[in-house]
C-alpha cells in the first residue's frame, strides 16, 4: 500500500515561500522524494509537534483571507498530485513499480512542457529542454541569454564530436554528465580549431571555430556551474559534476584603460558635421562617458528615464539578483544632448540608436577621426600576453563606461560612491577592473606621508 507524507523543502523562494516536498513510500522497496511544485509559507504546515495526526496540515489564517484563498488552492492542487501518485501506485503491476518508473511518470503528469504530455511513452527530458526551463525561470539580460545559448551550442557540437570519435550516439545528461566529462569539454574547447581540421562534418554549414582564450571558457564554464547548481536546488538531478572539478576557475584581466577628461572633450568638441552619422554616433558616446551606464542599458533609455534632471535606469545585466534603481545626475554637457535629439527617435528612445556593433564600429572612427590614436597596453584573450595598440583600434562601448568610472574614482577616491553610480555592489570584483591606480594617484598617496 501507498502512502504519502507531505514537508516543506528548507530553500525559500524570492516570495518567502518553501516548495512542498513529497515522500512516497510503496512498501519496502520503493521509497521517493518528489517535489510538489506547490509553494507555502513554512509557518503554515503543521510540523505535527502537538498532534502527529495534523502532520502536514496546513494552518489556516483567521484574519489574512487572502492567504487562506492561497492556502486551499495549495491544498485543492496537492490534493490531485497526490491522488495521481496513489492511482498510479494501485494500477500499476508490482513488478514495474520501479523509482524511475514513478518519477518518470510523476514528472510527466507535473510538468508535461518539459518531461513529456505522459500520453505512451515519457520522453526523458534532454539538457538543452532543462536549459530552456532554468532561462524562463531566471529574467536575465539578452547578453546573459545569449552566452546561454552559445554554451548549448558548443555542448551540442561536443556531442557531435564524441559521437565522431566512436561514441555511438552519446548525450549530454544532467544524471550523468562526469567531472571526466567537463575536464574533456575543457580540452575540447580549448583544441577546437584542430577539432574541426580532423572532424569537419561536425562544422558544415557553420564558421570555423577560431581559438578561444582563458576568459572565455572560463564564462562557459561559470554558466555551465549555475546550470547545475540550479538542477540540484530543482532537485532535478543529484549528480554534481563540478564538485570535484579543479580546472579554470578565474578570469584574468589587464589593467583598464580608458580615455582622460582631456580626451573626453576633445572628442566632444571636434568639429564632425561633414559627416552626420558619425556626429550623432559620438554624441551618444559622449553622453555615455557621463552616465557610465552598459550600451545595453543605454540602448533602452527613454525620456521616461529622465527624472528631476538625473537618469534612472535598473541595470538589465542585474535586474534578476540586485533590481535596485541607478540615479546619475545629469552633467551639463549631458543634458543638452539629451535636449539636442529630443523627439529624433521614431521608436521613443533618447537616442537614434543603430546596433551595438555598428555602434562600436563608428566608435573605432570617432576617435581616429578626433586624433585620439594613443598607444595602450591589452591584453590579448586569446593568446593571454600584453600588446600595444592604438586606442582607436580598440575602443567601444564599454571605454565609454570605463571613462566614466575611472574618472570620477581618480578624484573622488571612493569605490563605495562611485560604485553606487555605476551599479557595482559594495567591494565588488568587478569594479576593481575599472580603477587605474596610475601614476598621480600613486605620488599622492605617497605625499601622506608628509616632509
Amino acid at each position: 500500500m501507498a502512502t504519502i507524507r507531505r514537508s516543506v523543502s528548507a530553500r525559500l523562494n524570492g516570495d518567502g515561500k518553501a516548495e512542498v516536498m513529497l515522500r512516497l513510500s510503496v512498501g519496502r522497496g520503493v521509497q521517493l522524494r518528489l517535489r510538489s511544485g506547490v509553494y507555502v509559507n513554512p509557518s503554515r504546515m503543521d510540523d505535527g509537534s502537538r498532534d502527529r495526526r495534523n502532520v502536514g496540515r496546513f494552518i489556516m489564517p483567521r484574519a489574512n483571507q487572502r492567504e487562506a484563498r492561497e492556502l486551499r488552492a495549495a491544498e485543492r492542487e496537492l490534493i490531485g498530485v497526490e491522488q495521481f501518485l496513489l492511482e498510479l501506485c494501485e494500477e500499476t503491476p508490482r513488478e514495474l513499480l520501479s523509482a524511475g518508473f514513478i518519477t518518470e511518470r510523476y514528472n510527466s503528469f507535473r510538468w508535461p512542457e518539459v518531461y513529456g504530455d505522459g500520453r505512451g511513452e515519457v520522453e526523458h527530458a534532454t539538457v538543452y529542454d532543462l536549459f530552456g526551463l532554468f532561462l524562463e525561470k531566471h529574467s536575465y539580460s539578452e547578453r546573459r541569454v545569449k552566452n546561454y545559448e552559445v554554451l548549448m551550442r558548443a555542448l551540442q557540437r561536443f556531442e557531435a564530436y564524441r559521437t565522431a570519435r566512436g561514441g555511438r550516439g552519446w548525450s549530454v545528461d544532467v544524471d550523468t554528465f562526469s567531472v571526466d566529462d567537463v575536464n574533456e569539454f575543457e580540452l575540447f574547447l580549448r583544441s577546437e580549431p584542430e577539432v574541426a581540421l580532423r572532424y569537419p562534418e561536425i562544422y558544415e554549414g557553420g564558421r570555423r571555430p577560431l581559438r578561444k582564450g582563458n576568459n572565455t571558457i572560463v564564462g562557459m564554464f561559470k554558466c555551465l556551474r549555475a546550470f547545475f547548481n540550479w538542477c540540484n536546488a530543482q532537485e532535478l538531478t543529484g549528480n554534481r559534476p563540478f564538485a570535484k572539478y579543479s580546472g579554470v576557475t578565474s578570469q584574468v584581466y589587464g589593467t583598464p584603460y580608458y580615455i582622460s577628461m582631456g580626451e573626453r572633450d576633445l572628442i566632444a568638441d571636434t568639429d564632425l558635421s561633414y559627416n552626420r552619422e558619425l556626429e550623432v554616433q559620438r554624441d551618444i558616446f559622449i553622453f555615455q562617458c557621463y552616465v557610465g551606464c552598459r550600451v545595453s542599458d543605454l540602448m533602452r533609455l527613454t525620456l521616461s528615464n529622465i527624472i528631476g534632471g538625473g537618469v534612472e535606469y535598473i541595470a538589465s545585466k542585474t535586474r534578476g539578483d540586485r533590481p535596485e534603481v541607478i540615479r546619475v545626475p545629469l552633467h551639463r554637457r549631458a543634458a543638452e544632448i539629451v535636449d539636442r535629439y529630443r523627439g529624433m527617435d521614431n521608436r521613443g528612445r533618447l537616442f537614434p540608436f543603430i546596433s551595438p556593433q555598428r555602434y562600436n564600429d563608428a566608435i573605432k572612427r570617432v576617435f581616429a577621426a578626433c586624433g585620439v590614436t594613443r598607444a595602450v597596453t591589452v591584453l590579448n584573450p586569446t593568446t593571454g600576453r600584453e600588446e600595444q595598440r592604438p586606442i582607436n583600434e580598440v575602443a567601444s562601448s564599454h571605454i565609454a563606461r570605463r571613462t566614466f568610472i575611472g574618472n570620477l574614482y581618480k578624484r573622488v577616491k571612493d569605490p563605495n560612491l562611485v560604485g553606487k553610480l555605476s551599479g557595482h555592489t559594495e567591494g565588488s570584483k568587478a569594479f576593481a577592473r575599472y580603477r587605474d591606480i596610475d601614476e598621480e594617484m600613486m605620488r599622492e598617496t605617497i605625499g601622506l606621508l608628509g616632509d
